[in-house]
C-alpha cells in the first residue's frame, strides 16, 4: 500500500509535490471519497484504492497526498453521499474522471453507454494522468497581438482541415494538431490572423446517431485535456507539449490561435445520460436544477453549467488559464457564452460573476475573447452582452447580408447600419472595434457555396430523419437545387459568392472566414455536419481553376482591407453624415447614395444601395455601389480630384473582377451590372513610393501597389 499525507485543496486536480501527487477535488455533498489509482489506462480495476475520510476534507475540497507516484499515474474517483429525491448525482457504482485531470487515458477501453445506470463501469472507464503543469515559453514564441482593427479569422476543425484527397499534410499526421502545422503556409499566403479551432478539449466520440461518430466536438468530457484523436503520441503525456509545437508554430508564423470553447454543457447530457465526472462529484452544483432536481437546460443538450456559481466558475477559470497560460492559447470562443450569463432559476444578470473574474484576472488580461451572444432559451444580448472585453458573433450580420443579396424585400436599411458599425444595435452609435464578430457562414450552417446554391438543407446522412439543422437559412440556389451545369446560374453563383465575400471584408467589424469559403468547399447542402467526420466535414484540397480564382479574390480582398483598414475599421467610427445632411460631420464621414448621389433610396423595394468615405482635405476616399436588383442600374460618382481606380468589380469574370492591381476608373459614372458590387479607391490610397534603382535614373518613384501581398 503506498504511503499517504493529508494533502492540500490546493491546487485543484494532481499535482507532482516534491514527494509525490497530490490529489484535491470538489465534492461539496460527498460523505466519503475513493481514489482509484490503476496500472494503465487500459487496466480493468484498479491496483490501489485510497479512502479519503473527515480527515481529508477541508471545506469543500478532498484532498490527500500519495508519495511515490510521479508523472504518468493513473487515477480516478468513487464518490458517495446520501441520494435525495430526484437526485441524479452520487452513483458509486461508477469511477468519476477528475474534472482538473489535464491528460486522459483509457481511450480503448472506454464505452459511453457503462456510464448510465447502476452497473459498475470499473473496466470501460476514463482515467486521468498525471502531467506537469509548465508555463508557455512566451519568450520563444511571443504572442502575435493583432489588434482587432486588422483581424481576420479563419474558423477550421482541425481533424477535417486536415484530411481529404490532395491535402498538403503527410499521412501519418492528417487530422492531428500537429499536422495543422503543415497548412499554416497555406493560411499565410491567404492573409488571416488567427485560426479559430472548433472543440480541442478532450469529448465524447460515442454521443452521436447509432452508427456515426460526434466530429465536432461539442460534447465536453474534460475542460483540461486535449482531445486525444488528435494527437500523434499515443503518450497521454505528450499531448500537451503537442498543443504546444502547434501553438509555436503558429506564433511564429504571426498567426494567433483562438479556441471554441464549450462551457455551458457537458457530455453527461440529461438526467437519463452517463455519469462521467462532474455529475458524480455533486450533480446540483455544476448544474441548473429545478427544486425536483430535473434538469433546466438551454444549452440543447441537456444540462446547462451554473457558472455562476464559486466553485463552478473558478473551475472554468482554471481550465482558461491552462490552455492560455500553460499552452500559450491566444483567446476563446464560448459556445452559447450567454448561457454562462444566467443565475439562479436560468435568471439573466447584468453582471455575471465569471465574466467579471476573467476581466480581473491578469493572467487573462491580454486574451481575445469571442462569444455566442445567444442561448437556446431564446436569450439573445448582442449589443448589451454583459462584459466589457467581449466580442459578439453578429447573427443579425449574417442575416442581414444574406437577405439583401437574395433580393429580399426591406433589407436595404438593415444592410446601411450592418456596414456602418451597427448603430442600429448601439445606442445609435458604432459598435466600438472588437466588439463584433461579423461573419456569413461557420461551422453551424451552409458553406458559402452551399448558401448560392441550395433553397434548403439536405441533412438525411445525419441519421435523424432531416430533423437537425436550422431551417432558416435565408439560402437561394439561383434556379436549381444543388449541383448545376447551366452557364448562366454558375455565373450568377459565382457573383453572389464574390459580393457576399466582398460586403463581409469591407464592413466595420472583425471578419470571419469558414474553412473552405474560399474555394468553394460544398457539404452536399448538409448544414449540420456534426458527426459527418468524412469528405463532407473535410476541407476542399482539389481545386479546380474555378476555386482558386475566388481563393485569389479574397486573398486581394483581405490585402485591400488591410490596406484600409484606419477608414474601414476605424477605433473612432466616422460620422453618418456628410456636409449634405447639414450637420457636423468632422475630419470624417460616411455618406449614403442611391442612384442619385446623396439620395439613397430606403423603400421596402429598394434593392440598390451605395456608401462613400470622405475626408475633410482628400475628398472621397472610397466609393462602393452594391446592385441586388435583376436588372443593371447606372450610379452617380462623387470627383475624386486625384483620380478613382476600380478595385473591384463583381460582374467581372475571374481575375478581372479584382485585379492585382486597379485600373484607373475615368467614367463619372458606375454601371453595376445585376447582383453586382464594385468598389472605387481613391488613387492616393493605393501608392507607393519607392527608391529606384541607377537603371531608372536615382530618385524615388511612385507606384500602385499590388494586392497580392
Amino acid at each position: 500500500m503506498s504511503a499517504t499525507r493529508i494533502g492540500h485543496p490546493w491546487p485543484l486536480g494532481a499535482c507532482v509535490t516534491r514527494r509525490g501527487v497530490n490529489f484535491s477535488v470538489v465534492a461539496p455533498l460527498a460523505t466519503r471519497v475513493e481514489l482509484l489509482l490503476f496500472a494503465s489506462g487500459a487496466a480493468r480495476e484498479p491496483r490501489e484504492v485510497i479512502e479519503l475520510d473527515h480527515r481529508h476534507r477541508s471545506g469543500e475540497h478532498w484532498h490527500v497526498e500519495v508519495e511515490g507516484l510521479g508523472l504518468g499515474a493513473c487515477y480516478g474517483y468513487r464518490v458517495f453521499g446520501p441520494l435525495q429525491p430526484g437526485s441524479h448525482g452520487f452513483n458509486p457504482s461508477k469511477v468519476l474522471l477528475d474534472p482538473c485531470a489535464r491528460a486522459i487515458t483509457g481511450w480503448d477501453v472506454y464505452r459511453r453507454g457503462s456510464a448510465i445506470g447502476a452497473i459498475p463501469n470499473t473496466s470501460t472507464c476514463l482515467k486521468g494522468v498525471v502531467t506537469e503543469r509548465d508555463r508557455f515559453d512566451f519568450d520563444a514564441a511571443p504572442r502575435p497581438r493583432h489588434p482587432w482593427q486588422k483581424s481576420v479569422i479563419y474558423e477550421l476543425h482541425v481533424g477535417g482541415f486536415t484530411r481529404g484527397s490532395g491535402c498538403p499534410v503527410p499521412a501519418e499526421r492528417q487530422g492531428t494538431l500537429l499536422g495543422l502545422i503543415d497548412t499554416l503556409p497555406y493560411l499565410q499566403e491567404m492573409g488571416v490572423t488567427a485560426i479559430e479551432l472548433l472543440p480541442v478539449m478532450a469529448f465524447d466520440p460515442q454521443d452521436a446517431p447509432a452508427g456515426r461518430l460526434n466530429h465536432w466536438g461539442y460534447s465536453p468530457v474534460s475542460w483540461m485535456a486535449p482531445h486525444p484523436a488528435y494527437l500523434m503520441d499515443p503518450d497521454p503525456l505528450r499531448g500537451r507539449q503537442e498543443v504546444r509545437e502547434l501553438v509555436t508554430a503558429c506564433h511564429q508564423a504571426g498567426l494567433e490561435v483562438l479556441l471554441d470553447v464549450v462551457y455551458n454543457h457537458t457530455s453527461e447530457g440529461n438526467q437519463e445520460g452517463p455519469t462521467l465526472s462532474w455529475r458524480g462529484f455533486c450533480d446540483p452544483l455544476y448544474y441548473h436544477q429545478t427544486a425536483r432536481g430535473d434538469y433546466l437546460d438551454v444549452s440543447g443538450c441537456g444540462n446547462t453549467i451554473a457558472a455562476n456559481r464559486p466553485l463552478v466558475r473558478r473551475l472554468i477559470l482554471e481550465s482558461l488559464r491552462c490552455w492560455s497560460t500553460e499552452l500559450g492559447i491566444d483567446g476563446f470562443r464560448f459556445d452559447l457564452g450567454i448561457a454562462l450569463t444566467r443565475g439562479e432559476e436560468l435568471a439573466p444578470l447584468d453582471a455575471p460573476p465569471l465574466f467579471e473574474e476573467m476581466e480581473a484576472d491578469p493572467d487573462l488580461s491580454d486574451l481575445k475573447v469571442v462569444s455566442e451572444p445567444w442561448d437556446c432559451g431564446g436569450l439573445y444580448r448582442l449589443a448589451d452582452f454583459p462584459a466589457r472585453r467581449v466580442a459578439s458573433w453578429n447573427g443579425r450580420f449574417r442575416d442581414d447580408l444574406r437577405r439583401f443579396w437574395k433580393g429580399d424585400d426591406r433589407t436595404v436599411w438593415s444592410l446601411s447600419q450592418r456596414l456602418s458599425g451597427n448603430p442600429d444595435l448601439f445606442n445609435g452609435q458604432p459598435a466600438p472595434v472588437g466588439r463584433t464578430i461579423n461573419f456569413l457562414t461557420a461551422h453551424d450552417g451552409f458553406t458559402l457555396a452551399d448558401l448560392v446554391s441550395f433553397d434548403r438543407k439536405h441533412n438525411l446522412a445525419n441519421g435523424e430523419n432531416d430533423r437537425d439543422g436550422d431551417n432558416h437559412n435565408n439560402s437561394w440556389n439561383h434556379g436549381v437545387e444543388g449541383p448545376c451545369a447551366d452557364p448562366a446560374v454558375n455565373a450568377l453563383r459565382e457573383r453572389q459568392l464574390r459580393n457576399l465575400l466582398a460586403s463581409l471584408l469591407l464592413a466595420p467589424g472583425v471578419p470571419m472566414l469558414l474553412m473552405g469559403d474560399e474555394v468553394r468547399r460544398s457539404q452536399g447542402g448538409n448544414n449540420n455536419t456534426w458527426c459527418q467526420d468524412n469528405p463532407l466535414g473535410w476541407m476542399h484540397w482539389t481545386p479546380d481553376e474555378d476555386d482558386l480564382a475566388l481563393r485569389r479574390f479574397l486573398r486581394r480582398l483581405i490585402q485591400l482591407r488591410q490596406r484600409l483598414a484606419p477608414l474601414l475599421n476605424q477605433d473612432l467610427p466616422p460620422a453618418l453624415i456628410g456636409p449634405a445632411g447639414g450637420g457636423d460631420s468632422g475630419p470624417f464621414w460616411r455618406e449614403w447614395h442611391g442612384l442619385e448621389l446623396g439620395k439613397p433610396d430606403w423603400a421596402s423595394w429598394s434593392h440598390c444601395l451605395a456608401w462613400s468615405l470622405h475626408d475633410a482635405d482628400r475628398g472621397p476616399l472610397i466609393w462602393c455601389g452594391m446592385n441586388a436588383y435583376y436588372q443593371p442600374m447606372h450610379f452617380a460618382l462623387p470627383a475624386q480630384p486625384g483620380g478613382w481606380r476600380r478595385a473591384i468589380d463583381t460582374a467581372l469574370p475571374g481575375d478581372h473582377a479584382m485585379p492585382a492591381r486597379p485600373e484607373p476608373w475615368l467614367p463619372q459614372t458606375a454601371p453595376l451590372e445585376s447582383r453586382s458590387l464594385m468598389v472605387l479607391v481613391a488613387t492616393s490610397l493605393l501608392e507607393t513610393t519607392e527608391v529606384a534603382g541607377k537603371k531608372a535614373g536615382g530618385g524615388n518613384r511612385t507606384r500602385i501597389i499590388s494586392l497580392e501581398g
